[in-house]
């Protein structure tokens, strides 16, 4: 028994007459009046009587027409649910994000993209470079809003840059750099730093290890952090300077003051990454609205 088996019945049932049926249908009448004697073939009973210009619905027909209503009903259902998700208009959206770098970023393309497709539910998950990595190859994420990861790191993904963050010292407003309108790199060889975990940000300390390779030394490092909001209250205490993106401002507000370095090194690279293989067609809705914010925030 296929679903056509049961369109053609109902629309004979409606119609109460073959031919009409046949012409609402666009098929022939001989081939629809077999499918139809198919299909009771198959049940083993009649589910109509049929006579030279009607027919007219059996006990049994009556009670199959509405059960054969509701099958079509929700087959069409699933149709339309199926390809909501297939289109990206529906379904569920899992989304890696690095807090502080994405302050600027993910806001405004949340909204914008729940604006446009308020059928998705998307889930985000505050994770380190190495977690998202991690999560994207074990499919439990669909997409990654992180900073310069490595060509290592992306083996088997996919990454696009969308937004560029300049480096700043953070710094407590009492200390002494706070009066700086610039901070010489050279300077933080010789100041306590803050900053984050070897372990869940490697990038970061790449970073550090091309900003302070040319000046001959090496950062004093006076604790390591696995988050922002940690590397922040570390700073705010006086326990040390920290090397940030200009977008941990958009969190802390006055409690620490956001230097430039002189000279200015190269910005961060803030971007998304995704399988190889490609992405779902809701997860490329959410990265045109990332990158149209990256477009207004800069």
């Amino acid at each position: 028994m296929e679903l056509r088996h049961l369109r053609y019945f109902v629309a004979v049932a409606e119609e109460e007459n073959v031919s009409r049926a046949a012409l609402r249908l666009h098929v022939s009448q001989p081939a629809l009046s077999r499918q139809v004697r198919d299909l009771e073939d198959e049940l083993g009973f009649i589910l109509l009587h049929r006579s030279a210009k009607s027919v007219r619905l059996t006990d049994a027909g009556r009670a199959f027409l509405a059960e054969c209503r509701a099958v079509l009903l929700r087959a069409d259902e699933g149709v339309r649910a199926a390809r909501a998700v297939a289109t990206g208009h529906a379904g569920e959206l899992q989304v890696g994000y690095a807090p502080t770098p994405t302050a600027r970023l993910l806001p405004p393309a949340l909204r914008a993209f729940q604006a446009e497709t308020p059928g998705v539910r998307v889930k985000l998950h505050d994770l380190s470079t190495e977690e998202m990595i991690s999560a994207l190859r074990a499919r439990t994420i669909h997409l990654a809003f992180l900073v310069n990861p490595g060509r290592t790191l992306l083996r088997g993904l996919k990454f696009t840059n969308i937004l560029t963050d300049p480096l700043r010292v953070a710094v407590a407003p009492g200390h002494p750099l706070a009066r700086l309108r610039r901070v010489p790199v050279k300077r933080l060889l010789s100041e306590p730093l803050a900053v984050y975990s070897r372990s869940e940000f490697p990038e970061y300390h790449e970073m550090l290890s091309a900003l302070f390779g040319g000046f001959g030394g090496v950062p004093t490092i006076a604790s390591e952090h696995e988050s922002g909001a940690s590397l922040v209250a570390a700073v705010e205490a006086g326990c040390g300077l920290a090397l940030a993106s200009r977008s941990l401002g958009w969190s802390v507000g006055s409690r620490l003051k956001l230097i430039p370095l002189d000279p200015q090194p190269e910005p961060l690279n803030i971007g998304a990454a995704w399988l190889a293989e490609g992405l779902a067609p809701v997860g490329e809705r959410f990265l045109r609205c990332a990158k149209a914010a990256a477009a207004l925030a800069e």
